[in-house]
């Protein structure tokens, strides 16, 4: 193609930016000639965008749309962080991705204390994945009907669900909510090492098909919003989403001494405060320091869908002194994850999957504790930091240099 011409083209409305690709050689071109178009019509150069390694053919097929490049955010690495899991047990080093100065050197100090104290203990509680879609009637005893077709088909629909995907199992149907008019059915699926979103939505609509020949009702959204999704919500913090996972550590007062530089008193009484009479005094969801710090750098890291980021920092933080020693755990309600599909398949997010050794099948629960394990050892360290006075410090020695 002629660059000259197509972004005069593109200046004139004679072609649309997601027609380029019907008349380039290759995906490069393609993106090449966006990103000029771009420059012309902003003055600007953007040569940073233009220098990447991942395969942007591939990328261009699944992950994103009008492509003109990449970004590039720094990674680091924290660790050793020995994990004492029930899918994993081993020392091991965590990709961080993030442009926060202090947040991985505060993740390492945490893995530091964890590892010196003999490591962390993580389970997973719960596994599944939801999808509630807004069904409209034209009564609240058409409401009740439909509720009731629901609970008396759940053989037949687990059947219908399960026919479109592999993976994919209808656990149950909770709650069926009833609003006015309005059901609100929460599908609950397990979706294995997929996060699922897709699968899930997938299932839940062939189910849907059935409702619509057999009752005279009306399918307002496929996501009514009670699944709920990328928001942060009482339901998922109560019933779980994604991964539900724990995890917990006991050390020795004088590592709380020698590596926070405090006290189990000190820290139990920040996260009364701070965490728990704190964030209740706000109204907030999450009863705890910063979990989206460190979910949020992992996910980056990885490939993870970035606005689940919003359920992961759910979650409440405890802590107990112990004749001197210090009880801490974190517990996550909502956390989907996933070592296959979506963004894991980029060049740099499965380098990074390949670091924690958890790229590909078979991999999401031992994923998953890892996660639940570098929150802890992020959440320690801040909490510590506080007790000690020494976060301002921290943050002007390493976030202002």
């Amino acid at each position: 193609m002629d660059l000259d011409e197509t972004i005069k083209k593109l200046q004139n409305g004679e072609m649309k930016l997601h027609e380029i690709e019907k008349y380039s050689s290759s995906i490069k071109e393609a993106i090449d000639i966006r990103r000029k178009y771009l420059e012309e019509i902003t003055s600007l150069k953007l040569d940073k965008i233009s220098d990447y390694t991942i395969d942007m053919s591939s990328a261009s097929k699944k992950n994103i749309e009008n492509p003109i490049g990449t970004i590039q955010i720094p990674v680091g690495i924290a660790g050793p962080l020995k994990i004492n899991g029930d899918h994993i047990n081993d020392e091991i080093y965590v990709p961080l991705a993030t442009s926060e100065g202090a947040l991985v050197a505060s993740v390492n100090r945490g893995c530091s204390t964890i590892t010196a104290s003999g490591g962390v203990n993580t389970k997973i509680i719960d596994d599944k994945m939801t999808r509630a879609p807004a069904i409209k009637t034209k009564s609240i005893s058409e409401a009740i009907d439909v509720k009731k077709w629901f609970e008396d088909n759940i053989l037949k629909l687990k059947e219908i669900a399960e026919s479109t995907t592999n993976h994919g199992k209808l656990l149950n149907i909770d709650p069926i909510l009833i609003v006015g008019n309005y059901v609100y059915p929460r599908f609950v699926y397990s979706t294995g090492d997929s996060m699922g979103m897709n699968m899930v939505t997938i299932a839940t609509e062939k189910i849907l098909n059935m409702l619509l020949n057999e009752k005279d009702v009306q399918l307002i959204a496929l996501s009514g919003n009670v699944c709920a999704d990328k928001k942060p919500s009482g339901i998922n913090m109560i019933e779980g989403r994604g991964k539900t996972v724990t995890a917990e550590v006991i050390i020795p007062y004088h590592i709380v001494e020698n590596k926070l530089k405090t006290t189990a008193a000190a820290i139990v009484e920040v996260n009364i405060v701070k965490n728990l009479i704190g964030s209740a005094a706000a109204g907030s969801m999450g009863f705890n320091a910063h979990y989206a710090n460190m979910i949020g750098a992992i996910f980056l890291a990885t490939g993870q869908d970035i606005a689940h980021i919003t359920e992961g920092s759910l979650g409440i933080t405890t802590a107990e002194e112990r004749n001197g020693d210090l009880y801490f755990s974190v517990n996550i309600p909502d956390l989907p994850i996933a070592t296959i599909g979506g963004g894991t398949s980029l060049d740099t997010a499965n380098e990074c999957l390949n670091i924690l050794g958890v790229a590909g099948s078979g991999n999401v629960k031992k994923f998953a504790e890892i996660v639940v394990a570098t929150v802890l050892a992020g959440e320690l360290s801040l909490i510590g930091a506080l007790a000690a006075g020494h976060l301002a410090r921290a943050h002007k020695n390493l976030g202002r240099a």
